[in-house]
């Protein structure tokens, strides 16, 4: 009979002593055992009780030898040692952390099985378990790269403020012009550390559940031109186009003032890296306002797509340096519409330019004018 399963493996008790000793002690064997002892009881016994000759002592000893070696090894193949040998695959590839590619390829023929449930139970157990070590381990490399970032991130204006600080008080103090230049780096160095200690502060404030969203309608239109006036004079020093596309009268619901930070963020960071122009479109689909944020620039390569909402995540370290911000806008614009129970979703083409978009649900614009 083919045993598809390979008894003649043996289990491995090695999963036991962590030596690599490996027992054959299978479905096979135990049936041979267990079928020439029941034929040699067997036969005593009809010899003992009816004193038989021995041709039929024989032929009684193979048919009882034969019907329980097949009763047995079917019994304990398909019943007991098929699914021990599953388990110590699992558990083999569990620790080659192979595991979820096991349980892909586990399918149950067998529904009268008693060990199938606690199979079953040990296989998810474990692949649950893998599951939360790896997701343990991405925390871990995640808060890794966390304080190495904000490390340098906090580094880098203490240090710059601490030495025009000692340059002044090492004696350029005297020289008034020297003193107001080294004084306004200084605090310029300083107000960069607040605005992103107070970014920080926000993004834990939202995670945490802290910062309340304040839920109301209001006119998404104005807004995006609050925006526009907010940002129009940067967009000209870097030679950028800001504009407006949207439909009269359309309202949003929303805390306004965190969908303001959101946009500006969009916005600020289309400008620094967006090509010619930006532009902010409003459209209206059935119970949601549409809010897209598109440039024409060089484009995000798709290898970063999944991670430019990361903290402090940048493509290119050296030239984003150079262009200012806390490296927390994307995070940010993240977190707050995830409260708001949204989505942002980034369409990026080399050479064609990147579009942000999230929405929001419709806004009564009765209530935006009462409030108004």
């Amino acid at each position: 009979m083919k045993n598809s399963s390979r008894p003649s493996k043996g289990l491995d008790i090695s999963l036991i002593t962590s030596k690599p000793v490996r027992v054959f002690f299978n479905s096979r064997t135990s049936a041979l055992i267990l079928s020439v002892i029941i034929a040699i009881v067997t036969t005593m016994a009809l010899q003992i009780t009816f004193a038989v000759a021995t041709v039929i002592l024989v032929v009684c000893f193979v048919i009882c030898f034969a019907t329980s070696f097949l009763l047995i090894f079917v019994s304990l193949e398909f019943l007991i040692f098929r699914e021990l040998n599953k388990i110590q695959k699992v558990i083999e590839n569990l620790n080659k952390k192979e595991l979820k590619n096991s349980i892909k390829k586990i399918k149950y023929n067998s529904s009268f099985n008693p060990l199938k449930k606690i199979t079953s139970e040990i296989f998810f157990f474990a692949n649950r378990k893998q599951e939360e070590v790896e997701e343990l381990k991405k925390l871990e490399n995640y808060r890794r790269e966390f304080l190495a970032d904000i490390s340098h991130e906090l580094k880098t204006p203490l240090f710059a403020a601490q030495g025009f600080v000692h340059t002044l008080l090492d004696g350029a103090m005297d020289d008034e012009e020297v003193r107001e230049k080294f004084l306004k780096k200084a605090a310029k160095s300083l107000d960069g550390l607040n605005i992103l200690v107070q970014d920080l502060l926000l993004l834990s404030q939202i995670e945490t559940g802290e910062m309340k969203m304040q839920i109301s309608s209001f006119d998404m239109q104005k807004l995006a031109f609050e925006v526009i006036e907010q940002l129009e004079h940067k967009a000209e020093k870097k030679d950028v186009k800001l504009k407006l596309k949207s439909p009269l009268n359309l309202a949003a619901k929303g805390d306004r003032m965190r969908i303001y930070q959101v946009i500006v963020n969009l916005v600020d960071n289309a400008i620094k890296y967006g090509g010619s122009v930006v532009e902010i479109e409003l459209e209206k689909e059935k119970d949601h306002v549409l809010v897209s944020v598109h440039d024409n620039g060089a484009g995000i390569q798709p290898e970063h797509l999944k991670r430019i909402f990361d903290r402090f995540y940048r493509i290119e370290k050296s030239r984003n340096k150079d262009k200012g911000g806390t490296g927390l806008g994307l995070s940010i614009v993240k977190n707050v519409l995830d409260a708001h129970d949204s989505k942002i979703q980034v369409f990026s083409k080399i050479g064609k330019g990147t579009t942000f978009t999230f929405k929001l649900p419709i806004g009564n614009m009765l209530d935006v004018v009462q409030n108004d």
